[in-house]
């Protein structure tokens, strides 16, 4: 059933521009991450040039949500999609590891600099991925790599937006329909704040917590000795009243000296507020 902010007729023309622009590309791989997006992508893709057509790759590495590899092989299969996952290693990269605000270009750089190569030795003619029409309101510096290396975004290409792809993921049956967005870990560090292995796996760490007590969406900022928690502000006193010492003794002794609740809650993005507008243009 089409969300009541989404027009069906609109929504019918713009799917239609997604498969007619699918299938002008012939064969493609698709960056997939298991997210509504890639996943409406990879389903459509799939159904519109067929299974030798089409691969999935997922990339893997201590920068994402651990999991996120399992759940989109699963999702994969369940689409009856081919699928591979490739190792990606941006601590490599010194640009990375300095956390500037650009950090994203430097990473999608890399990663789909290697997806480009998989498709070209799989005789693949395009490399796609799940960016969107809103994407374009956002500080999103890994557009920029994207736009260098011609990948396309046939999401964007036929005017979807997240509204238009959460309604197309329902239509399919999709399970993803409605999760929250999963950014790479190294979003939960102010820019400036060096990234660190270590670091990765204590945020990673730090969410869990907050998962396994059932807060979704959520993250764990890292500012050094300090663990900013966001849930959703409706959330934010149950999370104290309700789970403050476990908060705090799981917290620290993950190496946290204080832990703090962001009374604004969850938001994508947070680490952007601080930049300056020139900074957010790039």
């Amino acid at each position: 059933m089409t969300p009541p902010d989404v027009d069906p007729a609109d929504l019918h023309a713009k799917r239609a521009r997604l498969e007619g622009l699918l299938s002008g590309l012939g064969a493609v791989a698709i960056a997939f991450s298991g997210g509504v997006d890639s996943t409406v992508l990879l389903a459509t893709a799939r159904r519109v040039l067929g299974r030798d057509k089409v691969l999935a790759v997922t990339a893997t590495g201590d920068i994402f949500p651990p999991g996120e590899a399992d759940e989109a092989r699963a999702l994969a299969d369940r689409l009856d999609a081919a699928h591979e996952v490739l190792a990606v290693h941006p601590l490599d990269s010194r640009h990375f590891r300095e956390n500037p605000p650009d950090r994203c270009y430097y990473c999608k750089l890399s990663i789909f600099g290697a997806v480009l190569a998989m498709a070209k030795r799989r005789g693949l003619a395009a490399v796609c991925d799940g960016g969107n029409v809103d994407d374009a309101g956002v500080h999103r510096p890994g557009m920029r790599a994207i736009a260098e290396l011609g990948v396309r975004s046939p999401l964007k290409e036929a005017g979807l937006a997240k509204r238009d792809i959460r309604a197309l993921a329902r239509d399919l049956d999709l399970p993803v329909w409605n999760r929250p967005a999963m950014p790479c870990l190294a979003t939960r560090f102010p820019y400036g704040h060096p990234v660190t292995l270590e670091g990765l796996k204590r945020v990673a760490a730090a969410e869990a917590v907050l998962q396994d007590l059932g807060f979704s969406p959520c993250r764990v900022r890292d500012h050094g000795p300090i663990a900013r928690l966001e849930v959703p502000a409706a959330e934010t006193a149950r999370l104290v009243a309700d789970h403050r010492d476990r908060l705090l003794r799981d917290l620290k002794a993950l190496g946290y000296a204080y832990v703090t609740v962001d009374l604004a809650g969850y938001r994508s993005g947070a680490m952007d507020e601080v930049l300056p507008p020139a900074a957010k243009a790039t």
